[in-house]
């Protein structure tokens, strides 16, 4: 049995950031464990622009801006792991994991920091009818064909869902020299980012069909042709609005699952409305030394902030193993009111708190003209004016440690609409 401090699972934005971050508050004895061939994560097949200008504060492709914590993660001497699959995580804080070189090995943990991301709905979670024929992919596995394997998916594509990937993708497809027919959303709005809209479909003429959906997929060896029809309100089909559109592609950007079995499997508590990990203002689930972090707590649109959240966990994790992590004290718990999906953390201990903490949260439908109101103990603490909320672009709030000294027990945060478009 192998024995580390700190063990982090998923090499990723969010495991890089949190094992260096704890590296540099103290604790040396670090593994990272990745079960691709190389570290990094989703960002090697991101080779677009557009990352980092939080974290760095200027444009970084998604391989450069890993590199960076890669180089980092080497220089200061933090063991890792690559192409090694964990298989169980008990809420002992033993990891059992395998590889080729290796085999079957356990690693005895004194903190474990969960960050294994997320990954994409596949066409049987949306049920579309028709036979299984080439040609139809998840956008994200287009990509690593297209950007890593250097494969090309197809040339008549049609996409289905405005997810950041689909978006980027129809663009990506684009400058490959095939024709991106269309992008439908079953959402009367975008589940993207707007500068994705922006960059990606309005500037190469692409249309974005809102309530939209396929409705059937044709073809049975090779994807010939899909069916796409209008939905109500309830997102059923609308008879007579159906349109056959001949393609050789589909992809499939149709929402993202934080990849939790690990999670569950050490009986970690699971927010039903974000699939990933309850955790608190130090990152910690409800098992004591099991910390989480990035996409495998919530779905994040900017991978900065990614880092910002998983060095929270790393500093915190470190912690824990110092014993200098207060688990005793006033606790403030979240509550996402009308008009907010999730609020991240969902618990705050206030002493553990150093000067600020970051609320991330997701609205459930576009506002303008709105506020964000922080509601304690049935009283109007705070409020913020926005001009623009939109599910596709996370929220945050921060606060200081002394206004959650502040707070009572609770703390809901709600819009408050003004107007809805």
């Amino acid at each position: 049995m192998q024995n580390y401090d700190i063990v982090v699972i998923g090499g990723g934005p969010a495991g890089l950031a949190a094992a260096i971050e704890a590296k540099k508050n103290g604790v040396d004895s670090i593994l990272v464990i990745e079960r691709d061939r190389e570290l990094g994560g989703i960002l090697q097949q991101c080779i677009h622009n557009g990352f980092g200008l939080h974290v760095f504060k200027e444009q970084l492709t998604g391989p450069e801006y890993a590199e960076r914590f890669i180089v980092e993660l080497k220089e200061m001497g933090i063991d890792y792991m690559v192409d090694t699959m964990v298989l169980e995580v008990g809420n002992d804080k033993r990891v059992h994991a395998m590889n080729p070189k290796q085999g079957y090995f356990i690693i005895d943990a004194k903190a474990v920091i969960l960050s294994m991301g997320c990954r994409e709905r596949t066409r049987g979670a949306i049920t579309i009818p028709g036979f299984r024929p080439a040609g139809v992919f998840t956008a994200g596995t287009a990509q690593r064909y297209t950007n890593m394997e250097g494969y090309m998916p197809g040339k008549k594509v049609f996409i289905l869902g405005s997810g950041d990937i689909g978006l980027i993708m129809a663009r990506r497809m684009t400058l490959e020299g095939a024709e991106v027919i269309g992008v439908a959303e079953v959402l009367p709005f975008s589940g993207g980012l707007k500068r994705n809209i922006v960059q990606c479909l309005d500037d190469y003429n692409i249309p974005l069909y809102l309530s939209h959906t396929v409705t059937e997929i044709r073809g049975k060896d090779r994807l010939e042709g899909i069916t796409v029809a209008q939905v109500d309100e309830n997102r059923r089909a609308i008879v007579g609005t159906e349109k056959y559109y001949e393609c050789d592609t589909l992809l499939l950007s149709v929402g993202l699952i934080p990849e939790n079995e690990l999670s569950r499997q050490a009986g970690i508590e699971i927010n039903p409305r974000t699939s990933g990990p309850i955790v608190n203002e130090s990152m910690e689930t409800s098992v004591e030394g099991i910390f989480a972090c990035g996409n495998v707590v919530h779905v994040h649109d900017l991978v900065d902030f990614v880092t910002e959240e998983s060095r929270r966990a790393g500093l915190n994790a470190a912690r824990f193993v110092k014993g200098e992590l207060k688990a005793e004290g006033s606790e403030v718990s979240t509550e996402a009111g009308p008009g907010i999906v999730y609020i991240v953390p969902s618990k705050i201990r206030v002493e553990n708190i150093e000067t600020n903490l970051d609320l991330f949260m997701r609205v459930n439908n576009v506002y303008h003209n709105a506020k964000l109101q922080l509601i304690s103990d049935g009283k109007v603490y705070k409020e913020y004016k926005k001009k623009h909320l939109a599910p596709g672009e996370m929220e945050k709030v921060r606060l200081n440690k002394q206004q959650l000294s502040e707070l009572g027990n609770d703390l809901q945060i709600k819009v408050v609409v003004e107007e809805v478009v």
